[in-house]
């Protein structure tokens, strides 16, 4: 009994240390915030450019003999290939230290940019599936209205793709949500670095990193439940 008491108030007194005392746990709060931006802006970024790269190659795939879209096409696929098949840290590190190295754009704006780029790479093969799984008689329904193909592709076919492809874009948002743990590396303070600002302060290391942790996980869970609920209520639609 008073082995547990002598823990708890170990416990108690460590939480103290590393939340209260001198209102640490606003490394946490800012942390936070910062990891929710990023990963807000980089999933408005990656869904643009997702779908205009599965724009480009679903455009080349049924017209092969334009020499433009067979440019942008190459470009498309170089892009896919580079990002798909590189770590999400070395990216980050890149964009950071080798590319906008010499500019004033500030780390936070510049993990966004790495970070959109890679989500988009994930979000071009989702929509292109999403388009691709939209009937043809779609199209050419919109064709026999007098409608031009442009325009058939914009108000008819991918509203129906992104109705497809929802729960699959908003799992890509749960996903770059945890990839942000490693914003750090390039000096940005998102939620693991305040954990880690406060393990270097206080020296104690399993309070900030359990708590990061568990952030993480209410937050993950979270979505997880509303990611969940979106699937049913489009379920429920598609049955009308």
């Amino acid at each position: 009994m008073i082995q547990g008491s002598a823990f708890l108030a170990s416990v108690q007194e460590e939480f103290y240390r590393c939340f209260i005392e001198e209102n640490r746990y606003m490394y946490l709060v800012e942390g936070l915030g910062n990891t929710l931006l990023i990963t807000l802006v980089a999933v408005i970024i990656g869904v643009v450019l997702g779908s205009l790269t599965a724009l480009v190659r679903i455009s080349y795939a049924a017209n092969r003999k334009k020499w433009w879209l067979k440019i942008l096409n190459a470009i498309c696929g170089l892009y896919l290939t580079v990002i798909r098949g590189t770590p999400m840290v070395v990216q980050l590190l890149i964009m950071y230290f080798v590319i906008i190295t010499a500019t004033f754009i500030p780390p936070l704006v510049v993990a966004m940019i790495a970070f959109g780029l890679n989500s988009g790479a994930y979000v071009a093969e989702v929509v292109r599936s999403g388009i691709q799984s939209v009937d043809r008689g779609q199209m050419e329904a919109g064709r026999s209205l007098g409608l031009s193909g442009r325009t058939t592709m914009i108000r008819i076919i991918l509203p129906q793709a992104f109705k497809n492809v929802a729960p699959a874009i908003f799992n890509e948002f749960i996903v770059l949500l945890k990839e942000t743990s490693v914003a750090g590396y390039v000096g940005i303070q998102d939620l693991t670095k305040g954990g880690d600002i406060i393990r270097s302060i206080t020296y104690v290391a399993y309070m900030p990193f359990f708590m990061v942790a568990a952030v993480y996980l209410v937050l993950v869970v979270g979505l997880t439940t509303i990611l969940k609920r979106l699937e049913r209520r489009l379920a429920r639609s598609d049955k009308r």
